[in-house]
């Protein structure tokens, strides 16, 4: 059975920091994209960030120069370090084998003014 679960969200005050995880098991093939996506209120998901088993990295012009996307392929884990976080970064952040149909339960950061 293939899970993903995401930690490391919360809140902060504008101007701070986070840093999400994302593990996944029950994978055989081989490493897949692993990708940051977000939720916020009334809104459709969007990509954030999104990572290859290689380390090739693509983020959201929102998120570009403020979080950066790694990945430990030796843990089946992705983090997502989050600075100077603004409220409207404010959603429910989840994480997806991108390609796949599996994605985590999400984890909520709250960005306050």
């Amino acid at each position: 059975q293939v899970q993903l679960v995401e930690s490391g969200g919360g809140l902060v005050q504008a101007g701070g920091s986070l840093r999400l995880s994302c593990t996944y098991s029950g994978i055989t093939t081989s490493p897949y994209v692993m990708g940051w996506y977000r939720q916020a209120p009334g809104k459709q998901r969007e990509l954030v960030a999104s990572i290859s088993p290689h380390g090739n990295t693509n983020y959201a012009d929102s998120a570009k120069g403020r979080f950066s996307i790694s990945r430990d392929n030796s843990k089946n884990t992705a983090y997502l370090q989050m600075n100077d976080l603004k409220p409207e970064d404010t959603a429910v952040y989840y994480c997806q084998l991108v390609g796949s149909s599996y994605w985590g339960q999400g984890t909520q950061v709250t960005v306050s003014p």
